[in-house]
């Protein structure tokens, strides 16, 4: 199983912070497209992903056990 996190707005769009998935020997690629496809993000193209706290891309191969965290753009002023 793989914790997934969101934040800032994409929390507010899964209408959860975190859910869990079997998605042990997918990419990121495969994660967003199995499992995340049901949810309407809008800003999940533009967001960063980490796994166990690093930043990774959508070809990082997750394992059980890891977290994966995707965090949209922050703009301010």
């Amino acid at each position: 199983m793989v914790d997934v996190l969101f934040f800032a707005e994409l929390r507010e769009e899964a209408g959860s912070e975190k859910i869990t998935v079997e998605a042990n020997g997918l990419t990121i690629k495969e994660l967003i497209s199995n499992h995340l496809a049901n949810y309407s993000f809008e800003n999940l193209d533009h967001a960063m992903i980490a796994v166990n706290e690093e930043y990774s891309n959508e070809e990082t191969v997750l394992s059980s056990g890891d977290v994966v965290a995707f965090i949209p753009p922050v703009s301010g002023g």
